[in-house]
């Protein structure tokens, strides 16, 4: 080391003895020391990182932390590159010394690998490398520690003491380390003042591992995580966050919920709110949990109030609300339960049945409440879908209406909010037998002889049960009750022969049929003649109407032997239900017959016997079919028109003819068109009940001949339209004012009035006159009430004729007046619309001839004078021959024609004279008045 030399001054003194050899050692050590001081060095490892094994999801940690001078500077490598994913952190301490790697969350096999922490400065570099295994949860080895107990938020007042609790377990016991911000917490190297307790109890846990901070300071807020290793691994708590906060003299209230939360039912996929408030004093911070997950960050956790927003929610689960300050720490739960359907009921079992009824009870198989239960059956053997019993509210029911000994299928189906859910196990079951409902069918004989006839039978329809035996009844008198007639048992089989019968005679047979628990109806009666070779009854004789107008008869010939016996025709006798008298067809042998020319919507009756050469056998039993509706063949009858006012017409009728409905009248149809006028289309009105005989038709055009009919329907159609019956609305006051009206002044006395007649579509009935109002008009408002006029037309003239001019004159007027004139049509009911007013001013009057009074004078002149007419309302316009004033400025001038030229004269201003020359022919002449004198050209 070069020691630079100080400059002297240079000066007169002794010189100083030489330095002892000890002082000179002693500066040399000197020197050499200071030297080794400043000399740069290489980095240097104060902590390298230790290898880790974690688990997938978790966290990892590697500290690397190194001096040198310069200070170096730390890198972090995997597999030779420097590290940069998104869960990869890298967190500097405070004083520059080092970093900490950070991965979360870890993922396998992706973050297994060798890192590489690398220091260097300018003098060298150094570097250490770490391995971190990652395993799933299903790799970990049973000693993998486990954290039992994570530190929780915590709220601390500055200068008091604070534990951040933390328990873990695992095989062998593991080593507890802190974490605060992602650095390790150092307790070494600050006075004691933060310890890692190494015995602690919190609730009968165990505490092994507890951080205690005394003397808390603001320096120490942050978020502290626990971490567990041993042999197997390492695990990391979640965090929590530490809050210091100033003291305060203030009234220490503990927590507690103002608004606990509350619990809620949801469908499925539905959203919820979960309100959570708390108070106290200091006031407290709330959270959310779901089990040990927190829902809330810690570095986001809301103080007072938490609202919980659930969507898409899909299970039940119970929500907890935290809330905690320095003096504890207080939870609330909140259910939150996702409605379901039911499950399936359980399997019916069949507790009761009859012939038509089976009794089930079941199982709700549902621990929550079931709304209502459906019961589903259907015949076993049938291919229909399921019938259902809807809101049944009992786990136990009788499902009435089904046939005696039937097989069914029976399931339950449970129903909640949501809505329905599976069905039961299917069960079967059979009905209890009954007896027959229905009677024998087909029931048929013929003769074996004159004495001796064969009966058969088919079984019933709805036997109900067993069929035991049929009973056969028979008798020659009908009117008999059964009970009397004779009668044979049969069983096994379905035929029977009757022996000793009388030739000759008409026999009564019955069949019924019987099971155990009794007997069925009885079967139509079976006629049959006594007589070898006559036919016996026609059997499963039916009638189907075809048409409106015919029936198709149907049915089986009756069994004969022998050729002899042949059947050769058939006679049918027919008539209508409501009337007596018969009809009476034969036709060839066949088994159906098509009868035409029937009424529609009719009932009729039939009866038919086959017939062979032997004679005519027994008449069938009667049977009945009706022959369905058709459009009417009749229109409605006595339809009537009648005009109530000027826009509404009353239509009235009666139904069609009885015989000519062919149905069930359903509606009315009611047509009417305008004969006249513009709009002519026809309209109707459909839909009228069909107990109503009239209707009110509005809203026509005013005295306007309409057309208007009526029509019947049925529900296959419309039939025909009565008569048209014509009728004219009532007539009406005009709505239309009188056209072209034109006002002319005559003279100063009288006017003429010009108009036509108002629009034909708005007169509304007979123009019956006109009036024409009018009124003296002052500064343009009228002065009175307006006077009228009337002019009646003549009954000849009530022919509309558009070209007509109507015309009046309206006298005894004042002169140069201004009047208002307008024109009204009327008709029977009244005046309609006025024309728009017209202005007119009379003439000027004519004037009154004056009094004149010629005198000559001794000058040779002559002195005229005269009065003026009494009526100066103007001055006059001038006759031949005479005087008149005429006004001109300041003075009045006349004129007199003379000899085709006039000559002016000036007025005497004090009377009624002028002084006149000689009238001679000259060009001009004097006058002169009081000794004045003026000449005029």
């Amino acid at each position: 080391m070069l020691v630079p030399s100080c400059p002297t001054m240079r000066r007169a003194r002794p010189t100083p003895p030489p330095p002892p050899p000890l002082l000179l050692l002693l500066l040399l050590v000197l020197g050499l020391l200071g030297h080794l001081a400043d000399a740069e060095t290489p980095p240097k490892f104060l902590r390298t990182p230790n290898d880790q094994t974690g688990v997938q999801g978790g966290v990892a940690s590697f500290v690397c932390q190194a001096t040198g001078d310069p200070r170096p500077k730390i890198v972090w490598n995997k597999k030779g590159k420097k590290v940069s994913n998104q869960r990869f952190e890298v967190i500097e301490f405070d004083d520059g010394s080092g970093s900490v790697l950070r991965i979360q969350p870890l993922r396998t096999p992706r973050d297994e690998a060798i890192y590489e922490c690398v220091a260097s400065n300018s003098v060298g570099e150094t570097s250490a490398t770490t391995r971190l295994t990652v395993l799933r949860e299903d790799q970990l080895p049973p000693g993998f520690p486990t954290i039992d107990m994570g530190p929780q938020l915590k709220v601390v007042e500055r200068t008091r003491t604070a534990t951040m609790l933390c328990a873990a377990s695992g095989n062998p016991d593991p080593d507890i380390s802190w974490f605060k911000d992602f650095l390790p917490v150092n307790t070494t190297n600050n006075n004691g003042r933060i310890k890692q307790l190494r015995s602690e109890s919190f609730g009968g846990t165990p505490i092994r591992g507890a951080l205690q901070i005394e003397q808390s300071e603001e320096s120490d807020q942050g978020k502290y995580e626990c971490v567990a290793t041993n042999n197997d691994g390492t695990r990391y708590s979640a965090p929590a966050n530490l809050y210091v906060r100033e003291l305060r003299e203030v009234r220490r209230v503990p927590p507690r919920f103002s608004i606990p939360p509350t619990d809620n039912e949801i469908m499925p996929g539905g959203s919820v709110n979960i309100t959570c408030v708390a108070v106290g004093s200091p006031m407290p911070y709330v959270k959310w949990m779901l089990g040990a997950e927190d829902l809330t960050p810690e570095d986001d956790m809301p103080i007072g109030r938490n609202v919980l927003e659930l969507t898409d929610v899909r299970q039940s689960a119970n929500y907890t609300c935290v809330a905690m300050s320095t003096l504890g720490v207080i939870e609330a739960m909140a259910q939150i339960t996702v409605k379901a359907l039911p499950k399936a009921p359980g399997t019916p079992v069949v507790t009761e049945r009859t012939a038509t009824s089976i009794t089930l009870t079941w199982d709700s198989g549902n621990p929550e409440p079931v709304s209502y239960y459906i019961i589903q059956h259907k015949s076993k053997y049938s291919d229909d879908l399921y019938k259902e019993i809807d809101g049944v509210a009992t786990t136990r029911y009788s499902v009435g209406g089904l046939s005696p000994y039937s097989d069914y299928e029976f399931r339950v189906v449970a129903v909640n909010n949501i809505g329905r859910g599976p069905p039961s196990e299917t069960i079967e079951a059979k009905t209890a037998e009954q007896a027959p409902s229905t009677a024998p069918r087909q029931v048929r004989g013929h003769m074996m002889s004159s004495t001796t006839a064969v009966i058969h039978w088919d079984e019933p329809e709805e036997a109900n049960g067993q069929i035991m035996g049929y009973r056969v009844y028979y008798t020659m008198d009908s009117g008999q009750h059964v009970n009397l007639w004779e009668k044979q048992i049969v069983r096994g089989s379905n035929f029977v022969t009757i022996q000793g019968l009388i030739p000759n005679k008409t026999y009564y047979i019955k069949v019924l049929a019987y099971t155990s628990v009794g007997d069925g109806p009885l079967s139509p009666d079976l006629q049959i003649i006594t007589k070898t070779g006559v036919p016996s009854q026609p059997t499963d004789f039916r009638a189907e109407a075809k048409s409106e107008t015919s029936v198709l008869l149907s049915w089986i010939a009756p069994a004969q032997t022998g050729q002899e016996n042949q059947i050769t025709g058939y006679e049918l006798v027919y008539r209508k239900s409501d009337d007596a008298e018969e009809k009476h067809i034969s036709f060839e042998p066949t088994t159906t017959y098509l009868l035409k020319e029937l009424k529609p919507f009719t009932t009729y009756t039939f009866r038919l016997a086959a017939r062979s050469k032997h004679g005519v056998g027994a008449y069938s039993n009667e049977i009945s079919a009706e022959t369905p509706q058709t459009q009417p063949s009749g229109a409605p009858q006595d339809v009537r028109c009648h005009s109530s006012s000027s826009t509404n017409i009353l239509v009235s009728w009666l139904p069609p003819a009885t015989e000519l409905q062919n149905g069930i009248i359903t509606q009315y149809t009611v047509q009417y068109a305008a004969t006249e006028g513009e709009d002519t289309a026809p309209r109707q009105i459909s839909d009228i009940p069909p107990g109503s005989s009239q209707y009110l038709l509005e809203n026509l055009d005013k005295f306007t001949e309409y057309r208007v009919s009526v029509t019947a329907h049925t529900d296959v159609g419309a039939g025909p339209e009565s008569p048209p019956q014509l009728v004219r609305t009532e007539e009406d006051v005009p709505s239309g004012p009188p056209r072209k009206v034109e006002v002319e002044a005559l003279n100063s006395s009288s006017v003429k009035v010009i108009w036509r007649s108002p629009m034909p579509s708005k007169q509304h009935g007979q123009i019956r006159g006109y009036q024409v109002h009018y009124v003296r008009m002052v500064n343009g408002e009228p002065t009175g009430q307006p006077a009228i006029k009337d002019i009646l037309i003549d009954d000849a003239q009530w022919e509309y004729d558009d070209s007509t001019e109507h015309e009046m004159v309206i006298t005894d007027l004042q002169a140069e007046m201004t009047y208002s004139v307008t024109v009204a049509a009327y008709t029977t009911k009244g005046d309609g619309a006025r024309s728009k007013p017209k202005l007119i001013t009379t003439t000027g009057a004519v004037p009154d001839k004056p009094r004149l009074m010629v005198s000559a004078t001794n000058m040779g002149t002559a002195l005229l004078q005269w009065h003026p007419p009494s009526d100066n309302a103007r001055p006059p316009a001038g006759l031949p021959a005479s005087l008149w004033p005429q006004r001109h400025g300041s003075s009045d001038r006349y004129r007199v024609p003379r000899a085709g030229k006039p000559l002016h004269y000036q007025r005497d201003p004090q009377g009624g004279f002028l002084h006149v020359s000689p009238l001679g022919a000259q060009q001009g002449w004097f006058w002169r008045r009081d000794g004045q004198r003026g000449h005029h050209k």
